[in-house]
């Protein structure tokens, strides 16, 4: 059965922000008649408790979901499998760059700032035998394309660059661009509702999709929620997750249904009003409700 998904990183409970991200994507997935899954990626950033909390403020907004909750660490096998048939294929190398070095090296004019450069890319093998002494190798992805297009259905068209992404780091852990397509492709996603932050990362997951024989899924990158400043929504900010404004005696599904222009009161309701064409296009400045 097709799926779209809700797939948070344990590192806190979610704020408002990624709540409403949440329920937009149970919106599209159950409007379109798909199944919904929750992923945890928990391969790093985790926080004690953390996802257990978030499984329980997506079910108290209403939220449903099939089948059990996948939790990534549950799957180092397979993020290795698939390093492994790259490397057969040619397509992987290893880099010992520090982030700071890809960030001070120079880029190419047609490269974004922070792009890899490419600067192990053909290390011979008495430099990587040297190399290796130093630090512990990452694995990168030899990408044979400089960048890729995918159709997102609220952006339209979509090229950027496709680097030589990394595909585990050199501490050992399963990089997010990997396990994010492995993960869609074993759940029958074919519908991916996130953030616009992640925008740019849809064409070298599609390319990466494309290598590894996966389907590319259909993608709608919806709007960021805002703090006061314009900056994007965090935590920091204060009472800005469910259980916070709860607390205050806030309405935080009034709050969410109120920005997406919706009059029911929770998702069950919003799907007779749901129609993508009528989101919303900008971010959304939050500025919690007056204590009542």
């Amino acid at each position: 059965m097709p799926a779209g998904r809700y797939a948070p990183s344990p590192s806190g409970d979610l704020h408002v922000g990624n709540l409403r991200t949440a329920v937009l994507a149970w919106l599209f997935a159950r409007s379109t008649s798909r199944d919904f899954a929750v992923r945890i990626d928990d391969l790093d950033r985790v926080r004690p408790g953390a996802a257990e909390r978030q499984v329980e403020d997506l079910a108290a907004l209403g939220l449903d979901w099939d089948g059990s909750v996948l939790y990534q660490s549950t799957r180092r096998e397979t993020y290795a499998t698939a390093i492994d048939r790259l490397t057969s294929l040619g397509l992987t190398y290893e880099c010992f760059c520090t982030r700071r070095e890809i960030l001070e090296a120079p880029s190419a004019p047609h490269r974004a700032p922070g792009a890899y450069p490419g600067t192990c890319r053909n290390l011979s093998r008495t430099e990587r035998d040297l190399r290796r002494t130093e630090r512990p190798a990452a694995i990168r992805l030899r990408a044979e394309v400089a960048s890729w297009t995918v159709n997102d259905l609220l952006h339209g068209e979509v090229e950027a660059d496709v680097d030589d992404l990394v595909l585990r780091r050199g501490d050992g852990t399963p990089a997010y661009n990997l396990t994010v397509v492995l993960d869609d492709a074993h759940q029958g996603v074919d519908q991916v509702v996130r953030g616009e932050d992640l925008l740019s990362s849809a064409p070298r997951q599609a390319y990466l999709a494309q290598l590894l024989g996966l389907p590319v899924p259909a993608y709608a990158h919806v709007p960021l929620a805002l703090n006061a400043g314009g900056q994007r929504l965090a935590k920091r900010d204060g009472a800005v997750t469910l259980r916070a404004l709860s607390e205050r005696g806030i309405d935080v599904l009034r709050m969410i249904g109120d920005s997406l222009g919706f009059a029911g009161a929770a998702p069950a309701d919003w799907l007779a009003e749901f129609d993508p064409a009528r989101l919303p296009r900008g971010p959304w400045v939050v500025t919690p409700p007056a204590t009542p």
